[in-house]
């Protein structure tokens, strides 16, 4: 069957019969998209059926192959019809860390085998994930006995990639807009672009914001984005690290590639990678030098509250005591240069934002993403990485490397499921392999 990108999915739901067509779909691509082509799909197929009943929510992260085919196999005792959804499936990739799940080719197999046969009727299976690679023989197989809905979206600063990129936020706006009867010129979508950037979901939020912001009024201006949206658009760099923070090798080597089209500089690029990866290293140090924390992989398991409530006040404290050694060394330095001469009032200096792990402690939700994601990367990797960029520093500096390359490599290395420093690490752990 034919691959329907997102924005054609409802003119094909348009067509399909609850009862008939395919019953295995495979949504990829950008989240926010991903998402919302899984609630427009979800909907049409649990149409006059009770969704809490009808809808099996499972995390592909943290259930195994056999619990995905057994739930698919099982007849519900409630409803006659069934969705069985597998959010964030690591069909294309190597799995994460030590505490998720990833598939082995048995696993590959059994999936492929199950959609081959076909599953029982009145059943349906979806499965979300943010890449696909067609090569694969699952892939293959679902697009033979389903349906792929295709969300992916360029991520390059090429103009076309650009113009793709103001073409969604363009439709989501429209949607979003449409629902409250509002509308927006072409200078205030411009200014609200330039504030988020290529952000589907916070742009989304940011146009929900200024629908109730703007109360009776039917046009939302520059002024009422001024009034609403704080600017936090993500530039190629950010793009770069996140996907990165993602260990999610395809992304980033298209987001490096990019880069390089853009013409930044390779050591530009070789810093925003030395900086993650020593955020992610403070952060482990963080996590063993409290030895109440008993188990070090749980916040992927964490709600945002419980973060907040339980681990905050001890990052908090940890910050305070980095800027108590930092002062105090500076003191000490700034004696020790004056020997023994008179001195004026020194202006204090401030703490570096990134010696810190909430630089700014208002904000704790992007703390709570990156410790969420510190979980892809064992400590063993991240000392093998950062051994791996002061290498390749000196390599972009004293030889004539192709930089692309290095870079690249560095790249698929670290994404990679880990080798042998990631399975001595964790062979102790519940789901090692």
């Amino acid at each position: 069957m034919p691959i329907i990108k997102y924005n054609s999915l409802d003119d094909y739901l348009g067509t399909m019969s609850p009862d008939a067509g395919a019953n295995v779909f495979l949504i990829c691509g950008e989240a926010f998209l991903v998402k919302e082509a899984f609630n427009i799909l979800s909907a049409a197929l649990l149409r006059d059926v009770n969704r809490e009943f009808g809808l099996d929510l499972l995390e592909g992260s943290t259930t195994s192959m056999g619990d995905i085919v057994e739930r698919t196999t099982t007849f519900s005792f409630l409803q006659s019809r069934k969705v069985i959804a597998v959010k964030n499936a690591p069909l294309f990739s190597a799995g994460g860390a030590s505490s998720e799940i990833s598939y082995s080719k048995t696993d590959m197999d059994l999936l492929a085998g199950l959609i081959e046969k076909g599953i029982p009727e009145k059943h349906s299976l979806v499965m979300t994930c943010s890449s696909l690679d067609k090569r694969k023989k699952v892939f293959k197989s679902i697009q033979t006995h389903g349906i792929v809905i295709d969300c992916t979206v360029s991520q390059g600063v090429r103009k076309a990639d650009l113009d793709e990129q103001r073409g969604v936020l363009q439709e989501i706006a429209k949607n979003l807009l449409a629902k409250s009867k509002k509308r927006m010129d072409a200078a205030a979508f411009n200014f609200l672009v330039d504030q988020t950037g290529f952000n589907p979901e916070l742009f989304a939020r940011n146009i929900e914001k200024l629908t109730a912001y703007a109360g009776a009024n039917l046009v939302i201006g520059i002024n009422d984005i001024k009034a609403v949206v704080i600017r936090d658009k993500k530039d190629p760099i950010f793009s770069l690290t996140n996907a990165l923070l993602e260990k999610d090798a395809a992304k980033t080597l298209i987001v490096v590639s990019s880069l390089f089209k853009a013409g930044f500089h390779p050591l530009q690029i070789l810093k925003s990678l030395e900086n993650q990866v020593r955020k992610l290293l403070m952060i482990k140090s963080f996590i063993l030098s409290f030895s109440n924390i008993k188990d070090p992989h749980h916040f992927k398991r964490m709600n945002f509250n419980g973060f907040k409530q339980q681990m905050m006040p001890m990052i908090l404290s940890y910050d305070e005591k980095i800027k108590k050694a930092i002062e105090e060394r500076d003191s000490f330095l700034s004696s020790a240069a004056s020997d023994g001469k008179a001195a004026g009032k020194e202006k204090k200096k401030v703490i570096p934002a990134d010696l810190l792990l909430a630089p700014n402690p208002k904000s704790p939700y992007p703390v709570f993403l990156i410790f969420q994601k510190s979980e892809n990367f064992s400590l063993n990797e991240l000392k093998d990485a950062m051994i791996g960029l002061g290498d390749l520093d000196y390599q972009l500096k004293s030889s004539p490397i192709e930089a692309n390359i290095g870079i690249e490599n560095f790249i698929i290395t670290i994404c990679s499921k880990g080798g042998s420093s990631h399975a001595a690490e964790n062979q102790n752990s519940r789901h090692y392999l």
